[in-house]
């Protein structure tokens, strides 16, 4: 399962790439996030515990993870996904500069859960394209919006 999230974001990297890694601050700003925990913390590394509600329509669904979570200044924000659902699942945010702003990409890579005969099926027809990408997407807004109207 792979899914790739893009944005332009019109504003210095430095504030993207601040607001992309600061986690922790994410609750304040983005509306879908339940709760971002940092659970241990060294310079450029730090485990999180994070939690999201995935809307349907009315109806909010909530998820919730733990990763390992690696910061290259100015570069790439990485996820390792350790606990949830998601166990196993790589994701990296990168950022480009472009004219007019940043571009940011998400990228979720992962083989899909556990389970016997339907694990792959169910992380390419649903998790991916349906949780995934939702919570991925209205992230990347949710920071766009956020920063622009700064």
């Amino acid at each position: 399962m792979r899914t790739v999230d893009r944005i332009t974001i019109r504003a210095p990297i430095e504030r993207v790439f601040a607001a992309a890694a600061d986690v922790q601050r994410w609750p304040s700003f983005l509306a879908h996030y339940r709760w971002v925990r940092v659970l241990e913390r060294s310079a450029q590394r730090a485990t999180v515990e994070m939690a999201a509600w995935r809307p349907f329509g009315v109806v909010k669904y909530p998820t919730w993870w733990v990763s390992e979570m690696e910061v290259v200044p100015h570069q790439v924000v990485r996820y390792r996904h350790v606990q949830g659902i998601t166990r196993g699942m790589a994701v990296e945010w990168r950022f480009q500069p472009e004219a007019g702003g940043v571009a940011v990409t998400v990228v979720h890579e992962w083989p899909g859960p556990r389970w016997p005969v339907i694990g792959r099926l169910a992380a390419e027809w649903v998790i991916g394209p349906v949780f995934i990408h939702g919570i991925a997407w209205r992230t990347l807004a949710g920071v766009k919006r956020h920063l622009e109207a700064a």
